[in-house]
């Protein structure tokens, strides 16, 4: 298959998702109906390769992700992190839920091995699925090891669904109440001042000079610094590089090295974003039927009951703190998806719940910066702690 055909079979796949998600109000996210299309693919007629095929190598999308989530943490300001401290309890609460159900009644089910290896995938990222594949092929469980993988694979058809229906409900009682005229519209870069006029210890650049190729580099040099002293506090503290790359970029922009929105300012943001999403789908090319009726129970039950136990703890504790049960919900579901389809599940809400840009913006401003943060907080940070533990309770 040649370069551009694998490239726009990839950017049909990824559009019908669009078109779908647009007419359905986002009742059928697009990334729902792009993972189901793409395992349709895999089963039939793609080749198992093809977003590589597409030009989407995995240098290439590390270089993005890189980039983009540097790009996030330019959204964000110190303060709006310190306001999100809620956010992160209830993210935190709800991975609780997860492993409180899948080691009690999991365990009874299924057996201990199992829910150990099935549970850190559940609670985040590809790191989190392949620390626990290795464990289980460590100890002679290759069927184990192949659950590991299909859980982190599998778990976003119930995640992505679910999401777009709390992010729903949650839109529509914001905008509900900013069209009455109860909520206000108070922009993040306004939470601590307007960013953009605020002074900074690096002034901004005559604007002649802020092109595409200078506001790359300023993003580019500030990822690098991130994955440096990530890398240098390794002996001390291991904190993942991407993370490390979100603070950055935080402080970068305080400091008024990197403006707001970088990529958008570049108009680089959808093409990375389209590579990324396309990335994430190439790992269903690892779940075929065989794979996946061997392990079907299992994976189905495990799924169900860490959803289950994640939904209770995270609302009742979101309640206590102030957010409605949707969005709590929300917050605790990124931990089957991570980003960028937090960023994209949010996005698509907000333009469809929208009647206006001020709207969506609004809803954006009140959405975005919880889905990030509990992303965050869920797949990058604490799934790759939950893995390291479990991998040594086999």
């Amino acid at each position: 298959m040649s370069l551009l055909m694998a490239f726009s079979i990839v950017l049909v796949v990824l559009s019908i998702g669009d078109i779908i998600s647009t007419k359905t109000k986002a009742f059928i996210p697009s990334v729902f109906v792009a993972a189901l299309l793409f395992l349709f693919g895999f089963w039939t007629f793609f080749p198992q390769d093809i977003v590589a095929l597409a030009g989407f190598e995995k240098s290439i999308i590390y270089l993005s992700m890189y980039l983009l989530i540097t790009h996030m943490g330019t959204l964000l300001t110190v303060r709006e992190l310190l306001r999100q401290w809620k956010t992160i309890a209830i993210a935190l609460i709800g991975i609780v839920g997860i492993c409180a159900l899948t080691l009690t009644i999991g365990k009874a089910i299924w057996g201990w091995e199992t829910v150990v290896i099935a549970t850190p995938p559940l609670t985040g990222g590809i790191v989190a699925a392949i620390i626990m594949s290795e464990a289980a092929t460590s100890i002679g469980r290759e069927n184990l090891a192949v659950l590991a993988i299909v859980t982190y694979v599998m778990q976003g058809f119930v995640g992505y669904p679910l999401t777009a229906l709390m992010l729903k409900k949650e839109g529509n009682r914001l905008l509900s109440g900013f069209r009455s005229g109860v909520l206000k519209h108070v922009k993040q870069n306004e939470t601590s001042g307007d960013v953009n006029n605020r002074k900074k210890l690096i002034p901004p650049l005559p604007e002649k000079y802020i092109t595409t190729y200078v506001i790359l580099t300023k993003l580019a040099i500030t990822s690098l610094l991130a994955v440096q002293f990530a890398n240098l506090i390794k002996p001390i503290m291991d904190i993942s590089p991407f993370v490390m790359c979100l603070f950055f970029g935080v402080i970068a922009q305080e400091l008024g090295f990197v403006e707001q929105k970088p990529l958008n300012l570049a108009n680089s943001f959808g093409f990375l974003m389209t590579g990324l999403m396309a990335f994430i789908f190439a790992g269903l090319a690892k779940a075929t039927p065989s794979m996946l009726a061997k392990i079907a129970i299992p994976l189905a039950g495990i799924i169900i009951l860490g959803v289950i136990g994640m939904g209770i703890l995270s609302m009742i504790l979101g309640k206590k703190l102030g957010y409605t049960k949707e969005m709590s919900f929300a917050i605790a579901l990124t931990a089957l998806y991570g980003f960028p389809p937090n960023y994209i599940l949010t996005e698509e809400a907000s333009k469809v719940l929208a009647k206006t840009d001020e709207e969506k913006e609004f809803l954006m401003d009140e959405m975005l910066p919880k889905m990030l943060v509990g992303g965050f907080t869920t797949v990058t940070i604490v799934s790759v702690i939950i893995a390291g533990i479990f991998s040594k309770l086999l």
